[in-house]
């Protein structure tokens, strides 16, 4: 996956994720960095499970494990600081 793809693909699950966790559709940088974390971790796990040509695309289920990434990211930031990663 290019870098452009990466960080457009991680924005977005970084947006989503903290959508999902706190409800505040606000976009900041904290987002891309958690939804660029969160997309190398979740498509780290994804690629042991699937084939990688597969799991870093810029698609619904790239956008879907990179997000599920993120928020793996977030709740272990959250876990180790006590402070939410989002918002």
């Amino acid at each position: 996956m290019g870098w452009i793809t990466l960080i457009i693909l991680g924005a977005l699950a970084g947006w989503l994720a903290g959508y999902i966790m706190t409800r505040n559709t606000r976009f900041d940088i904290k987002d891309v960095i958690l939804g660029v974390v969160g997309a190398i971790a979740g498509g780290y796990i994804a690629g042991m499970i699937f084939p990688a040509e597969q799991v870093a695309t810029l698609s619904i289920k790239g956008l879907a494990i990179a997000t599920l990434g993120a928020l793996l990211v977030a709740w272990g930031y959250r876990m180790v600081t006590g402070k939410s990663a989002t918002g």
